[in-house]
């Protein structure tokens, strides 16, 4: 089995790459190896570095043609050069030139700093003494897990692109391009929050919670399963007492229902929660809809009707005869006289139907939203307690988790919801899933809080600015608060391997998922191209998957689309791979044709296959792929 740690970024083909004759910036004291090319009056020289020039003072008179290790003194008003080494000639070896540059400029010799000067050598790359002897200190004690090749490259994308040179920004890149081991990272640092004494405990416990959230990013689905079977128990005339009793309890205990909502009042108990303020259009959820109905006045409901017929007609969540059913109640109400009787009557039965209908639908309609994004469960949860939101939803269906596995009912309730949940899930749940995911690490905190977009609340329980509360609190342990900043490099090391190049876009996402107890580390890394207004590029792009799961192991997936043809190569070392590649074909093109894709071959190859090969091949002319299992559609 190979094994693959981390990722380099993706290439494309030369036309896409940014041009390497951009004019070369440099910092005061840094060091290069440039060649004089010509000389000018007034010591002004031509210098190359590499593929480029730059117009240089001199300190002191050169020959053309003569190579040297200049060290910049000033760059302002112009930028000024002194010799650092002497010529050297075309004979000299890579590691003869690295010796004279270490003596001269008195760095220590050892393997890290030859490593890291030699590779600086031959990219070319400008780099200051300070700079050297951090890299050479970094290097020094890479931690576990760190490849030696892949922190230099760390090192060349901090010169390359400006970034500050410190050991936040480098753990970040060498992090951040790892494949592996975030689900070990967060189950590392919950098991120090549950064990580790001292520090902020509520700070502690919120993100041990949030981390468990994280862990089980379905979890909400199943609430929502629980709160259907719930409402259901509790609507059912024939249902036993003590059944309901408990149904009611755990409703309570997860506070979605008041303790003192009874059998008789709990689905009228929040409505002392409605305002009077009565708006002309109704809300897109159903129960605020119903709040306003029962806030509406006699003169202003029959009017509202038409409004109320549209709302059910328009609602995808509801099925034709749901909808029939609702309407015929609509009706019926429109041809008596609009008392005050007559409307609480109207609305308690619109309720009614409504609290049925979305807990039918919330476990037949699983992962099924509508326009507004509002899935089955959360109109149910609207009817129940009509002054949630979004951001409390899911809180209050993980509560619901959580207290119905801390009942005394029978554990076959949560064993059958997660059953169905499972059964369930598809695509849909996987894009749900690492949304939810994303979103709880607090991947985009930074933009969101730019934006002064979203919940403040809710932003605020995110994994990034917890972990930089507890990394910033003195009180906390030493070994916590190293593996929390462990966790926080990984999650800038995202964004700073993400970003834009020109017309090019590359973007990282690591993203530790957990299904029905197999967990997968995933890392997706696209690259892309931006259009003249700014969005991205569907039709064209190149994006690779790093998975490490469970079953099939480490696998990679490299899909390229070209005009909005598809191609995929998948690499893993397991056996008869393809026997589940061919099963799978065709739900895989219809589902790249539903989004107007098309697939032009599936190819399954282990990882001793040149990659880049049969990268270049499936980019130009996908029939002369040889090797592996090529599945053509």
């Amino acid at each position: 089995m190979m094994n693959f740690t981390s990722f380099n970024p993706i290439q494309v083909n030369a036309q896409q790459q940014v041009s390497a004759n951009q004019p070369l910036s440099l910092r005061q004291d840094q060091v290069f190896h440039g060649t004089i090319k010509q000389l000018y009056p007034d010591q002004m020289a031509e210098v190359q570095v590499g593929n480029q020039k730059l117009m240089a003072k001199l300190e002191v008179p050169l020959k053309v043609g003569d190579a040297h290790f200049f060290q910049v003194t000033a760059t302002t008003p112009q930028t000024e050069l002194k010799v650092v080494t002497g010529p050297m000639s075309q004979a000299m070896t890579p590691a003869q030139q690295m010796n004279q540059l270490l003596e001269t400029m008195n760095l220590p010799k050892s393997s890290e700093m030859q490593q890291v000067l030699l590779h600086f050598m031959k990219a070319q790359l400008p780099i200051s003494k300070d700079q050297l002897i951090a890299a050479e200190n970094w290097m020094k004690n890479l931690p576990n897990g760190v490849d030696k090749n892949n922190a230099l490259q760390a090192l060349q994308r901090m010169v390359e692109l400006k970034m500050p040179f410190n050991s936040t920004v480098f753990q970040a890149l060498t992090q951040g391009t790892k494949t592996e081991g975030m689900s070990a990272n967060l189950a590392n640092l919950a098991q120090l929050l549950t064990n580790q004494t001292g520090g902020n405990e509520v700070l502690k416990s919120n993100l041990l919670q949030q981390i468990n959230a994280i862990a089980k990013p379905l979890n909400n689905e199943t609430g929502g399963v629980l709160l259907a079977r719930a409402t259901q128990t509790l609507l059912d005339q024939f249902a036993p007492t003590a059944v309901k009793i408990q149904a009611l309890a755990t409703l309570k205990e997860a506070g979605i229902l008041p303790n003192q909502a009874t059998l008789q009042n709990w689905q009228s108990i929040n409505q002392s929660a409605t305002t009077q303020n009565v708006s002309t259009t109704l809300p897109a959820q159903a129960g605020p809809m119903i709040q306003q109905l029962a806030n509406t006045s006699q003169e202003l409901v029959k009017p509202m009707l038409d409004q109320v017929k549209a709302w059910v007609n328009n609602e995808s969540l509801l099925t034709s005869n749901q909808k029939q059913q609702i309407q015929q109640l609509i009706t019926r109400f429109e041809q008596i006289p609009p008392s005050k009787q007559a409307i609480e009557v109207f609305v308690k039965q619109m309720q009614e139907q409504l609290t049925k209908a979305f807990s039918d639908n919330s476990t037949a309609r699983l992962f099924t939203q509508n326009e507004q994004g509002v899935s089955a469960k959360d109109q149910l949860l609207s009817l129940i307690k009509p002054d949630s939101n979004f951001t409390l939803n899911d809180a209050l269906l993980r509560n619901l988790v959580k207290a119905t596995q801390d009942s005394p009912q029978p554990q076959s309730i949560l064993t059958q919801a997660e059953a169905q949940v499972q059964s369930a899930a598809d695509s849909k749940a996987m894009e749900q899933a690492i949304k939810t995911v994303l979103k709880g690490l607090g991947v985009s905190y930074e933009a969101t809080l730019a934006s002064k977009a979203g919940d403040v609340q809710a932003i605020a329980q995110q994994m990034k600015p917890q972990l930089l509360a507890l990394i910033q609190d003195m009180q906390t342990p030493p070994a916590l608060r190293d593996a929390a900043e462990t966790v926080m490099a990984r999650l800038n090391g995202m964004q700073l391997s993400s970003g834009e190049n020109g017309h090019q876009h590359q973007l990282v996402m690591q993203v530790p998922l957990e299904f029905f107890g197999k967990k997968m580390d995933a890392t997706l890394q696209w690259n892309g191209r931006m259009k003249d207004d700014g969005k991205i590029d569907a039709n064209f792009a190149r994006v690779m998957f790093y998975l490490n799961m469970e079953s099939l192991q480490q696998t990679v997936i490299d899909m390229q689309v070209q005009n909005r043809v598809v191609i995929i190569n998948v690499y893993n070392d397991i056996p008869n791979l393809e026997t589940l590649a061919m099963s799978l074909k065709s739900s895989l093109k219809a589902g790249l044709s539903d989004k107007e894709y098309t697939l032009s071959g599936l190819f399954v190859k282990p990882f001793g296959e040149q990659h880049t090969k049969n990268v270049t091949k499936s980019s130009n002319h996908p029939d002369e792929q040889q090797g592996g299992v090529d599945i053509r559609v």
